[in-house]
């Protein structure tokens, strides 16, 4: 049984085509033909002694009949060619089945996530919008899982649960800001949290994802016991610690000229715990003290836990070449009729 399976049957392309489009040269045989014709006439079947004879009657002739009966032979050869090359009209479509990842992003949302010591180009951005920009990149990379997100700080708070309904999950992603729960750090919590929410899933992968820039100092749940408790229940934990270590930049409050002012703070960050979480978690821990390293933590993860995906393309075909062929049977028959009837050529 391949657990957790997601199938998606999508048309991929779409388009005109020939079975056998090299058949197509033939069509220059037909001016060949015509070229040839025109300048290799048959025997006349009736000798006259001067053409002057037979001006009378040549001066006479319906709509130039010859060359229309003419025109309806090399109409019948295009088509029973372009009939031969087998013009089809169809559609590719691929079968998509995917063995998920269920992963749940733990998100720290307490104050210090509003210091400001990343750069993005020449613009200083805090934390908190770092881990935000990175983290919807993370989601759009992985169009196959489910995906939830739990944003907490001196408590949890479910964002949103596990969806492969990503475009909901960037909109609710939007809406994580600092000050959405009481402050305070409560990683043990936030991991039993993210924990209860995987346990009872049956995808072959579960991970949480747990992003933090702090230390445990709320909650009732220690995080070395969370992280047994999600170990038991088979899920991996990768844990990132954010922002980068001393007096970092924090904003607060602006001056008469309404220009941001900024005063040096340090923050509590106990990057052992988050080691020890990882490796209790089988996971792996990381340090992104900058923008360039949170990008590549999020994409070394992303790179770790590849989504299995099985393609299988399948085309689906209509051809057209009945209905050339009915094309010219009736051009034929046309062309039959008429030098037959109305314009019968003499032998």
């Amino acid at each position: 049984m391949n657990p957790f399976p997601l199938t998606l049957s999508l048309a991929v392309g779409q388009g005109f085509a020939f079975a056998y489009p090299w058949v197509l040269s033939g069509l220059l045989l037909i001016p060949l033909l015509a070229l040839l014709k025109g300048k290799i006439g048959g025997t006349p079947g009736i000798l006259f002694s001067s053409t002057q004879l037979v001006v009378a009657v040549g001066r006479k002739r319906r709509a130039h009949a010859g060359a229309i009966l003419s025109s309806l032979v090399y109409a019948v050869m295009a088509l029973v060619i372009v009939a031969l090359a087998r013009p089809q009209l169809g559609s590719t479509l691929e079968h998509v089945q995917a063995s998920g990842v269920d992963i749940m992003l733990v998100l720290d949302v307490s104050g210090s996530m509003i210091a400001e010591d990343y750069i993005i180009g020449d613009t200083r951005v805090n934390r908190i919008d770092t881990v935000k920009r990175v983290t919807r990149e993370f989601i759009e990379a992985r169009p196959n899982d489910r995906i939830g997100i739990i944003a907490f700080a001196g408590r949890p708070y479910l964002v949103s649960p596990l969806t492969l309904d990503h475009d909901w999950l960037l909109n609710r992603l939007d809406d994580v800001h600092i000050g959405m729960v009481e402050d305070s750090t409560a990683i043990g919590s936030a991991l039993a949290s993210a924990a209860a929410r995987l346990k009872d899933r049956d995808s072959k992968t579960k991970i949480i994802v747990l992003l933090t820039d702090g230390a445990n100092n709320a909650g009732k749940v220690q995080p070395l016991t969370a992280a047994e408790a999600a170990h038991a229940f088979g899920i991996k934990i990768y844990t990132i610690g954010a922002g980068s270590t001393g007096p970092v930049p924090v904003p607060v409050g602006k001056d008469m000229f309404g220009q941001t002012m900024y005063q040096n703070m340090v923050f509590d960050f106990d990057e052992k715990l988050l080691q020890e979480i990882a490796r209790i978690g089988n996971g792996k821990s990381f340090r992104a003290a900058d923008t360039e390293t949170m990008n590549s933590t999020f994409k070394e993860i992303d790179r770790l836990e590849k989504t299995k995906i099985e393609v299988e393309k399948t085309a689906e075909y209509h051809d057209y070449f009945p209905w050339l062929l009915l094309a010219a049977t009736l051009l034929l028959a046309a062309e039959a009729l008429l030098s037959q009837t109305l314009w019968r050529r003499l032998p």
